[in-house]
């Protein structure tokens, strides 16, 4: 019986061993916590509003990099946290806000393109939030010139 204990207490351990973490991840996760708590217990999501969705940068030369922002305003009644954003592709590099959006508080995504690829292309960033849906999609567009 002992042995059996002693063999769980081993297996809880080693479930419990943060192996590969580091401290940001540690306070966005943190962060994303408390939020779904606070949204849960009042039964309520944030609300991520976009002045705009999707960005077309029209003609651009090949390899010039271009950016934009995209707007934003937490519409709803809890913090906002943005965990993540990620882009399709390396040539699209997306800056996001690391502390929560309080109501009613506005703030912007960057997003920067390299001008890589040629004629028309179109590149998207999925933003990870604790909004109800859990992602919120941004498109940039453009036509590449040489």
């Amino acid at each position: 019986m002992k042995k059996i204990f002693f063999l769980a207490g081993i297996a809880l351990l080693a479930s419990c061993s943060e192996n590969g973490t580091n401290a940001a991840s540690k306070i966005k996760q943190s962060n994303l916590e408390e939020a779904q708590r606070t949204a849960e217990q009042a039964n309520q999501f944030p609300v991520i509003k976009f002045e705009e969705t999707t960005h077309d940068f029209g003609e651009i030369k090949q390899n010039v990099q271009v950016e934009t922002s995209f707007e934003f305003k937490n519409t709803g009644k809890v913090p906002l946290v943005i965990t993540n954003a990620t882009s399709s592709c390396g040539c699209t590099v997306p800056e996001y806000p690391k502390e929560a959006i309080a109501p009613g508080e506005k703030g912007a995504i960057k997003v920067v393109y390299n001008g890589s690829g040629k004629d028309a292309i179109s590149k998207t960033v999925t933003l990870t939030t604790n909004t109800e849906q859990g992602t919120e999609l941004l498109t940039i567009k453009a036509f590449v010139k040489e």
